[in-house]
């Protein structure tokens, strides 16, 4: 998610600087450190070609026999990586985008969506080739690794076309490349082939480092992750201390002691612990020195965090924007199964189990199983809060903002029973739609498109850029829930209030307003229309201190990345001088 301004004429001057403004001196000084670098020339002269790196990836040897998998409560496992290898895409896709063409000078919204394209070419398929030779010897998956490796070389030429043009990207691939090393037994001696390829990696992560800082989110982590992974394979002291304290920083930074994490999004909170988790198992199988303060402890923190809000089957709220990326999958269970990723970072980092004692990834990598943590009914992070009840749970999106939003999701509330979401948030779309559905980028972030209030159909942010708002609302957190006032003076106060199997979500405004809309975005089920309220999943009635008129919209929603199928909302309108807003939910 890169800070990117989009040209719009109803889009002052005055807000493009607050925009600025906002994201604060350590965002814009390393971002103008990028720019004046790229004006010139030094991470296009850093990033000259290079020839392809020739030989084996893994040595000949003989590798250990895969561990033995219980069925538990992800059964199938082999069958399931049968059916992944037999659904590979080719090596090295580009889309539309030109193949030849030096990665820095490439538009990468132009042609089309990049985000496909870059998780196509994560090199995600090598572990699972691994994988797969170590149980089944016989079928020749080794080879079939070297000769996807050397094809994705072929199509993809060292820092040239769109799968070289994000050092995010490049981390991510070097450290699936570790994990296939560490999965083979090789990752203590990788082979010349293995090591040239890290080095062109590593080569790429530090040409636009400083981009990376600036962005304050998931590449701010991942980059100086991957550089560490390389440094420690490549046997290269000063590569790995560089790596190792841009970590530190970074999850210093980024990472709330209380679990929260600067990108507010569920999605890119898995990515952050898939990345520290890989990165922990490869240094434990080294015998490296634990990583430095505060990192392990902040990753114990962002593991509880999504452990408290992932369901039994796998499923997470959709908090912020969601790109469909499963990292390290072990386990095979996509990106609507985060079980594999939060079991594997509460083992490492937590020491206990996330309630998922069977899952096949933590086997693969011989993690001990812990002690599961225990239930906590009501807990508070940096720009979140949540609540567990009678096999219910819900979350609350709250403030301070301290980093740039990605969505107008301020004050949006979610509610899941068990596995099956009551409440919901729209999702994302696409971050480059297809032609003629350029309304998704609008849509999605907006406040109209999660469950909250909206004054006079306004904002409460106007757009910067595909991922920068200007004008953030001033937000503080409430002992049960969060107030928010915008730049109108507008304030809207929101507490939630658990009691057994009825939750209440009160809504308190205040300011100069002539209507507002109060919108619940309904979760899959037969829903109802009633006077004062729907019935279906749940019962929901909504009662106001002034008259209230209830319609059901037909909304969109975005159930997985470039998705987008119709759904219901409840829209509450009402006009001042209404002051509170009570929702009551009945499971």
């Amino acid at each position: 998610m890169a800070i990117q301004a989009r040209n719009s004429p109803r889009l002052s001057n005055l807000a493009l600087f607050d925009a600025a403004l906002r994201l604060g001196p350590h965002a814009l000084a390393h971002y103008a450190l990028y720019r004046l670098g790229r004006l010139h020339g030094g991470p296009a002269r850093a990033l000259a070609d290079r020839p392809a790196v020739t030989g084996a990836f893994l040595p000949e040897t003989c590798l250990r026999p895969a561990p033995e998998l219980a069925e538990g409560p992800m059964p199938g496992w082999p069958a399931r990586l049968r059916a992944a290898l037999a659904a590979l895409p080719s090596a090295g896709p580009h889309g539309p985008f030109d193949g030849a063409t030096p990665a820095l000078a490439l538009d990468l919204f132009g042609a089309g969506d990049i985000r496909p394209v870059w998780e196509a070419n994560r090199l995600a398929w090598a572990p699972l080739l691994v994988q797969a030779a170590r149980l089944w010897p016989e079928e020749g998956h080794l080879a079939r690794l070297e000769q996807r490796l050397a094809a994705w070389q072929a199509a993809n030429p060292a820092y040239r076309g769109p799968n070289w043009a994000c050092g995010q990207e490049a981390a991510l691939r070097a450290l699936h490349l570790a994990l296939a090393l560490l999965l083979a037994g090789a990752e203590a001696d990788p082979s010349p082939a293995a090591r040239g390829l890290l080095a062109l990696h590593a080569h790429r992560i530090r040409a636009t480092a400083a981009y990376a800082r600036a962005q304050d989110n998931n590449h701010s982590i991942s980059e100086p992750a991957g550089l560490l992974a390389c440094g420690w394979l490549l046997g290269e002291a000063e590569l790995a201390r560089r790596g190792e304290a841009a970590l530190a920083r970074a999850v210093a930074r980024l990472v709330a002691p209380d679990g929260g994490f600067a990108q507010h999004s569920t999605g890119y909170h898995r990515l952050l612990l898939d990345t520290l988790s890989v990165l922990e198992v490869l240094r434990l199988r080294l015998g490296r020195p634990p990583l430095p303060a505060p990192v392990p402890a902040r990753a114990a923190a962002a593991a509880h965090w999504l452990a408290r809000l992932v369901a039994a089957g796998g499923a997470l709220p959709a908090l912020g924007h969601q790109d469909g990326s499963a990292f390290a999958d072990l386990a095979l269970g996509g990106a609507a199964d985060a079980r594999g990723s939060v079991e594997r970072a509460m083992r490492l980092f937590a020491g206990a189990s996330a309630g998922f004692a069977a899952e096949p990834g933590c086997r693969w990598l011989d993690l001990p199983e812990g002690a599961p943590m225990p239930p906590v009914p009501r807990w508070t992070a940096s720009g979140s809060m949540g609540w567990a009840e009678a096999g219910a749970r819900g979350l609350l999106r709250t403030g301070p903002l301290h980093f740039r939003p990605g969505q107008s999701d301020l004050l949006h509330f979610e509610l899941w029973h068990g596995d099956r979401p009551l409440l919901t948030d729209a999702g994302t779309g696409a971050y480059n739609p297809p032609p003629g559905q350029e309304w998704w980028l609008d849509h999605f972030p907006s406040a109209r498109a999660h469950n909250s209030i909206l004054f006079d159909g306004q904002e409460p942010m106007p757009r910067a850029g595909r991922f920068l708002y200007a004008h953030w609302p001033w937000l503080r957190p409430l002992p049960d829930g969060a107030l928010s006032r915008d730049r109108r003076g507008r304030r809207h106060a929101r507490r939630v209030a658990v009691m057994g199997r009825e939750w209440r979500i009160i809504d308190e405004v205040g300011g100069r307003f002539r209507s507002l809309t109060l919108r619940w975005r309904l979760g899959p089920g037969a829903w109802r229309l009633m006077p004062e309220g729907v019935t279906g999943p749940a019962l929901l009635r909504v009662t106001a201190d002034a008259p209230l008129h209830f319609v059901e919209e037909e909304g969109w929603e975005s159930p997985a990345y470039g998705v987008v199928r119709p759904c219901r909302v409840l829209a509450v309108h009402a006009a001042a001088p209404v002051s509170r807003i009570v929702t009551r939910v009945t499971l």
